[in-house]
């Protein structure tokens, strides 16, 4: 009779041993990107439901940004009224944003990323035209709040090419570029939404409806880019590492752009209200934390054509052992 267990012990499994499956890889690069494009356009419909149809959110926005004691609009009472003007009228050139446009689809030339290229210039026109839509057909119900009108103003339209422009310029860059545009990308972002909120063009609501409208944009033409002969998702490494890296980079990031726009700008702190400063600082920190999202979303994948034949595989090692050729 034997004692102990029936199983043999040292024995290999018969057959080739077969890896665990990637936990990056059980869900297609396609679908990943299409789920963030939904959810960037649920986040969308509802800030656009909370901030203009709702009570609260029209209250909310009247307290983030009040309107001015003289002229009845949203200018506020700052010295940096001038430079924000300044900077709306620069970025809102039709030379600059076409120039801007012109080195999307350059480096996506020198980079063999026409297609990406292409695909991010349709972006930019195609956010523009969506916002100004938008603005013109959503209705802003008066509520009887004392700081509230019934124009609409959301989403930002100038918001919304800056994010869009950005993210046009990360589809064309290779992955280990893109950390390193989307911080001085991300402030330079800010510093137009804040801008817009300083001119009194736009409410924070807008500047957050800019930047998810550019986000879910950017994710919708990515997915369609994922799907283009030519597109890799090189998945390496483990996925937690990664991500709680990549959180670490953001909350530097974030910390960094904060202090640079309440330190380093002169007087923006001491020059504006409790309330445009919790605007600008809450704008920023979303800026940050929805490009971030996109950063990772597209950590490793390359929409550079390839060498040869489109869509053609790369040759697979020959399983045969003991085999000379």
């Amino acid at each position: 009779m034997s004692i102990g267990s029936s199983y043999s012990v040292g024995r290999s499994t018969p057959g080739p041993a077969r890896p665990l499956p990637h936990a990056r890889a059980a869900v297609p690069l396609g679908l990943r990107l299409l789920a963030a494009a939904l959810c960037g356009l649920f986040a969308l419909i509802s800030s656009a439901a909370l901030f203009v149809r709702t009570y609260p959110g029209q209250w909310l926005d009247g307290v983030l940004l009040p309107r001015a004691e003289r002229g009845g609009g949203y200018e506020q009472q700052t010295v940096l009224v001038g430079p924000a003007k300044t900077v709306l009228a620069t970025f809102g050139s039709p030379t600059l944003i076409a120039a801007l446009l012109g080195v999307v689809l350059l480096v996506g030339v020198l980079r063999r990323r026409l297609v990406a290229g292409v695909v991010g210039v349709g972006m930019v026109v195609c956010v523009v035209l969506v916002a100004g839509a938008v603005k013109s057909q959503l209705p802003r119900p008066d509520l009887q709040i004392a700081s509230s009108t019934t124009h609409n103003s959301f989403p930002s339209g100038h918001v919304a090419a800056a994010s869009t422009l950005l993210l046009a310029f990360l589809l064309v860059l290779p992955p280990w570029a893109r950390r390193w545009l989307a911080v001085p990308g991300a402030a330079g972002v800010s510093v137009i939404a804040a801008a817009t909120m300083i001119a009194g063009w736009h409410r924070f609501s807008d500047v957050l409806g800019g930047v998810l409208l550019g986000v879910t944009l950017c994710c919708l033409a990515a997915a369609a880019l994922a799907a283009w002969p030519g597109a890799r998702d090189a998945a390496g490494g483990a996925i937690g590492g990664g991500l709680w890296r990549r959180l670490a980079e953001a909350g530097v990031g974030l910390v960094v752009l904060v202090w640079v726009l309440v330190v380093v700008m002169p007087g923006l702190a001491a020059s504006v209200q409790r309330g445009l400063l919790a605007a600008i600082v809450a704008a920023a920190a979303s800026t940050m934390f929805l490009v971030g999202a996109v950063v990772f979303l597209l950590r490793s994948t390359d929409f550079a054509a390839p060498l040869g034949v489109e869509g053609a595989a790369p040759p697979q090692p020959s399983t045969e052992s003991g085999k000379l050729s």
